[in-house]
């Protein structure tokens, strides 16, 4: 692995960290809207009328998931409830009193690399839970519920653990074991249940632990002062708290902001991503090529998204919250462009293809095509939060975009597409690798 002390060209250095901001996500997503919008898209036109009647259609969603309004995060926890099961519950339980901020590196654990694995499941996969089902029946899930209870169970089986006495933990040394059978088994993978990206998602967590065990200033040692449970052989995950609330006992800092922790995100795992998008030897990971992307120095053309990144920082709003930190700043965060949100502006007409684009063509994450797709999204969501706001009466305080997004607008993806398409199918054929979508 490349020393991170190495060297770098201070211009490539520049870019890369204004390219890691959600700053420049936004900024050149709006400014792709603003072009689509003058009729200078060679791929969309924009359809503003249809957000009314999008809004109204994510509020309805919002309230018949949520009735109270009380609407969570979007997160992966939510996964973690899918049948409404209570699963974090059972973590916690076997957690017993261990100190708030060793639950919340054992969460940080479990949370990060199970949204490492929630890339698209593909339409044939899917997972079955002994006795998660009604009277203690099996349940069966699939797409990105089945992911989050397949990732649960295999974190609960020590599957990411070195240490057998200790399987409650993702370590550097037990990630970098995975491969993709032992993936595979524990996701009930087999000829008739494929699951996409299966190779992709098992290197992606080999890189991981890679990374970790070279970053012991961030994700070690695993057993800081009055943590129990843990081994002190290797990195986790968890080390991200500490790292960025405090390491002494007593003196964790009471709040973080959310960028903060994306930033720690994007800085220091950077190099687990795919290394076709670089600038120089910096690994930029899920930002892409755009013509009409413009930008200083060697950002110029490069398009932002870390949606999984993002992702993964709204799925540990949580376990630092709980552990009493509280997180500010909410809305610097992006919303996510993935295939339901992109999907519910493709299918309700906000977005629409131009008659030149092939319905039926397959697609990979770095075309033109998806990068814009995904870009308009990000932009578009940003005016619809505010409309579903609206119509539900509450205010930005009381449903950021987290909550936007939960109740919201990757459910009401997911209502059309169903409406729409035999199983739900998404409306883009995109291939993934497991890292992306």
């Amino acid at each position: 692995m490349k020393d991170a002390a190495t060297a770098v060209d201070p211009l490539d250095q520049q870019a890369a960290d204004l390219l890691r901001g959600t700053d420049a996500v936004r900024a050149r997503a709006h400014a792709l809207l603003a072009r689509a919008r003058r009729g200078e898209s060679a791929w969309f036109t924009v359809h503003d009328d249809a957000l009314t009647q999008t809004a109204a259609l994510v509020a309805e969603v919002t309230r018949e998931r949520y009735p109270d309004l009380k609407i969570p995060y979007h997160s992966r926890w939510r996964h973690f409830e899918a049948g409404g099961v209570n699963r974090a519950a059972w973590l916690n339980a076997l957690l017993g009193a261990a100190p708030p901020a060793e639950k919340a590196r054992t969460q940080i654990d479990l949370a990060l690399v199970s949204v490492l694995l929630d890339a698209g499941a593909g339409p044939d996969w899917s997972y079955q839970e002994a006795g998660g089902g009604p009277g203690g029946q099996p349940a069966i899930y699939a797409r990105s519920e089945g992911l989050g209870v397949a990732s649960f169970h295999a974190f609960m089986a020590g599957l990411f653990s070195s240490d057998h006495d200790h399987p409650l933990q993702a370590d550097a040394v037990g990630l970098q074991r995975v491969t993709a059978e032992t993936l595979g088994a524990a996701f009930q993978v087999s000829e008739r249940n494929p699951l996409v990206g299966l190779e992709g998602r098992a290197a992606l967590l080999r890189r991981l632990g890679e990374v970790m065990a070279a970053n012991p200033a961030v994700f070690g040692p695993s057993n800081p002062a009055g943590a129990t449970g843990s081994t002190a052989a290797s990195a986790r995950p968890g080390g991200l708290f500490d790292f960025l609330v405090g390491r002494n006992p007593g003196e964790l800092a009471q709040q973080v902001q959310a960028h903060e922790i994306l930033g720690a995100l994007l800085a220091h795992l950077s190099p687990i991503w795919p290394a076709q998008n670089r600038i120089g030897d910096m690994a930029l990971g899920d930002c892409w090529r755009h013509p009409g992307v413009h930008g200083p120095g060697h950002s110029h053309g490069w398009m932002p998204f870390h949606k999984l990144s993002q992702w993964l920082t709204y799925s540990l709003l949580e376990p630092f919250e709980w552990a009493g930190v509280t997180v500010t700043g909410l809305d610097a965060l992006t919303g996510l462009p993935e295939y339901r949100n992109g999907g519910l502006l493709l299918d309700a007409g906000v977005l629409r293809p131009r008659a030149s684009v092939p319905p039926a063509r397959s697609w990979e994450a770095g075309d033109e095509f998806i990068v814009e797709w995904r870009a308009l999204t990000v932009a578009l969501l940003d005016e619809l939060a505010p409309r579903v706001r609206d119509v539900l009466g509450l205010t930005a305080a009381q449903m950021p975009l987290a909550c936007v997004l939960e109740g919201g607008t990757w459910a009401a993806g997911r209502v059309l597409a169903r409406r729409l398409r035999e199983g739900g199918a998404p409306p883009l054929n995109i291939v993934s690798d497991g890292t992306v979508f």
